[in-house]
């Protein structure tokens, strides 16, 4: 069940949101961390800032763990526009193909971003950031054409709840007192059996194959808030839905937190309420600035960057943007800790600019 064309042209918060989700994947977190150590060295509200710009070792959220989450979102947000007017145009069956394709191409492109097959088919990682991007996407688009709403909400609660029960049920030899233990859960060791190749923590992989599965639900949720923005509604009701339901799903996610515990590199069920809350919030305010406002003046910078997404990752994953940082910036200025991020960011921005300006869009 194909839901009405949109017929706004584009949603520029979410564009605005994209980009500035890729800034912090692109560098803007060294340069805040940078900044506040240099700045504030013994601040305590410093130090409080600077670990939300980094990863929880393993249990917990911060707010860099809502990065990847958040674009995973935001691009099922944008299927929820392109999807109907694609099968308006050329009907269902391109469509599937049109999300296959692209699914296959970010899967292959974040194969040859992990180092592709230079040490041998053994040393593949087959799973990874842009895998889980185009899994993920893929699965919940095609659900999205063959669904209704209320279908993909049951969907979205079955995964999450099928997520938790194969921890409450599943069980792990040497694991009978913490199902969640790193290493040793359900999730990672069906990693180590299954998983072949490379995986990012020796014997599992924090972006795996049991995990990939909830992850189509951040994506679900992305689509299904791309709907309800883009109905027929008044801007005050859509704000007042995003918001109602993203406090709401924070608030259940951490609800369940003690019983089921947030963990991004598990992609639990409770992570997914969180960090899709948390998106929900944000849109809500890139909405009401943006769309409502029309408050645009400070966004043009995350448009850019919001225009080549995947290009600007795989580029900066190269080390593009750091190596010519390090040849402008020279060794001597480098030895102050903020210059040098500050600079690859920069570049980065003039060369978001240059594409953006140029109309050159690199669409996957």
């Amino acid at each position: 069940m194909t839901p009405p064309v949109p017929q706004d042209n584009r949603i520029a918060s979410l564009d605005a949101l994209r980009g500035f989700d890729m800034c912090w994947i692109l560098g803007l977190e060294a340069v805040f961390k940078s900044l506040l150590g240099s700045l504030f060295p013994e601040s305590s509200l410093a130090q409080f800032f600077s670990s939300q710009l980094s990863h929880v070792d393993w249990a917990g959220f911060h707010f860099y763990d809502l990065i990847f989450p958040l674009f995973l979102f935001l691009s099922g947000a944008s299927m929820a526009i392109a999807l109907p007017r694609r099968v308006q145009r050329d009907g269902v069956r391109p469509a599937v193909i049109h999300l296959l394709q692209r699914g296959l191409v970010l899967f292959l492109l974040g194969v040859f971003f992990s180092g592709g097959l230079k040490d041998g088919w053994e040393k593949v990682r087959w799973l990874g950031v842009l895998q889980r991007i185009g899994i993920a996407s893929a699965v919940a688009g095609l659900l999205s054409l063959f669904f209704s709403t209320r279908a993909l909400l049951l969907i979205s609660i079955s995964i999450l709840a099928g997520y938790a029960a194969l921890f409450a049920f599943g069980a792990v030899p040497d694991n009978s007192e913490n199902a969640f233990r790193e290493g040793h859960n359900i999730v990672n060791a069906f990693d180590s059996a299954w998983l072949p190749g490379r995986k990012h923590s020796g014997t599992h992989d924090p972006e795996g194959l049991l995990s990939t599965i909830p992850a189509v639900v951040t994506a679900l949720l992305g689509l299904l808030t791309g709907r309800w923005i883009c109905a027929p509604r008044p801007p005050a009701d859509i704000l007042r839905g995003l918001l109602i339901a993203g406090v709401a799903l924070i608030i259940a996610g951490w609800a369940w937190h003690p019983f089921f515990p947030i963990i991004k590199k598990l992609w639990t069920s409770s992570f997914v309420l969180v960090a899709g809350g948390w998106s929900m919030v944000l849109l809500s305010l890139f909405y009401w600035a943006v769309d409502v406002r029309g408050w645009s003046r400070w966004t043009p910078m995350f448009l850019w960057v919001g225009s080549n997404p995947i290009l600007l990752y795989i580029l900066s994953g190269m080390g593009l943007f750091r190596t010519a940082a390090e040849r402008l910036a020279g060794k001597g200025l480098t030895t102050v800790s903020w210059v040098l991020p500050m600079t690859a960011i920069a570049i980065m921005l003039l060369f978001a600019r240059w594409l953006y300006q140029r109309r050159v869009f690199v669409k996957v």
